[in-house]
């Protein structure tokens, strides 16, 4: 009887979520590449292709970055005419607790849709077609609002983590002492 080692992976947690996070991105990159190759219509290019970058940056804002990593981010203007940006994440246990696989694909095809369309960019500039480099100077510039955004309440969750992993270690430890001393 041959026994083998089964080795289970984590899945997503949030399988719909993760699948609508990835649609809009790849449904805006795949229309504007297709629709430039095979269709010269710049107006029906750039409507739709700007449409869907902005349902995906609208998901990515609103639904997936809560879902998929605890994160929130917003942007304000004060009574003084300042921008502000606010951040909101799940509390530190709640955030460590978020599933590795759909951070994961969060953070990856955050980064690889700018990175892409950063390289259409080069190729319009290449073909010095200005009209078509508008439509992905938009598109980039929704994606880079979302990567600004979420990394900066990133950083706020990882110290909001620390502060979470010291609290559950200070306590810990305090147990522990009580326990041994006999104290309670």
């Amino acid at each position: 009887m041959d026994q083998r080692q089964v080795v289970v992976s984590e899945n997503y947690a949030n399988p719909i979520t993760c699948f609508f996070h990835v649609l809009f991105k790849a449904a805006a990159l795949a229309f504007y590449i297709l629709f430039s190759l095979f269709v010269k219509s710049f107006v029906i290019i750039f409507v739709i292709t700007v449409l869907l970058a902005a349902l995906d940056f609208w998901v990515v804002k609103n639904v997936s970055g809560r879902i998929l990593v605890g994160l929130r981010w917003w942007n304000e203007i004060d009574d003084k005419g300042n921008s502000v940006w606010k951040f909101e994440c799940l509390d530190g246990e709640s955030l460590a607790r978020m599933n590795k696989k759909d951070s994961w694909l969060f953070w990856w095809t955050l980064y690889l849709t700018a990175a892409a369309w950063i390289v259409l960019g080069i190729f319009s500039l290449i073909r010095l077609e200005a009209d078509y480099l508008l439509v992905v100077g938009v598109c980039l510039s929704l994606s880079i609002a979302n990567i600004v955004g979420f990394t900066k309440c990133n950083k706020d969750a990882k110290k909001n983590i620390q502060a979470f992993a010291q609290n559950a270690l200070a306590s810990r430890v305090t147990s522990s002492l009580q326990s041994a001393f006999g104290v309670l």
